[in-house]
């Protein structure tokens, strides 16, 4: 191996933390850095390198999960009747997890950030608000996991070429 297959090997795996990451955190395009680090790993002379083939089914992928993460969460306050202030809610209760480095507060913070962007859009009805961070929590779940998956699968392509 040589010195640009290790730069390589830096930059993909770079890319792939940065981007598991970026599943969990709002604003960080997660999916699509782990296919910029499976991309890296394309260049990388090893084993069985990572294929132009796989790389558009992966690039296919991202798009699709890209699409899926941006229309589900949407989907889920419409279900629910939530509001954009439990949408916006959703999104701080995550961010302020991330903020806090606290691993539970960035599962459980959609649930309470859609809660509580709920009860100060319209407080007279609680069952609508509780119902709505549900669906909030829900969303996020779907999204994130959707995210992780695809990540998980373009890493297990990356490592299964040096195998």
């Amino acid at each position: 191996m040589g010195v640009l297959d290790i730069v390589l090997i830096v930059v993909a795996a770079i890319l792939f933390l940065v981007g598991i990451i970026g599943c969990v955190v709002p604003g960080l395009p997660g999916v699509p850095l782990c296919w910029g680090g499976l991309l890296a790993g394309h260049f990388i002379r090893c084993k069985e390198p990572v294929t132009v083939t796989v790389l558009i089914i992966a690039a296919v992928a991202c798009v699709i999960v890209t699409i899926v993460d941006f229309i589900v969460p949407s989907y889920f306050t419409k279900k629910s009747g939530g509001s954009k202030a439990g949408s916006t809610g959703s999104m701080l209760g995550v961010l302020a997890g991330v903020l806090t480095g606290q691993i539970l507060l960035i599962f459980i913070g959609p649930f309470v950030g859609a809660l509580i962007g709920e009860i100060i859009h319209d407080a007279s009805n609680m069952r609508k608000a509780l119902r709505s961070a549900c669906y909030s929590f829900l969303g996020f779940i779907t999204g994130t996991g959707l995210k992780l998956v695809a990540a998980g699968c373009m890493l297990v392509v990356l490592i299964k070429s040096f195998i």
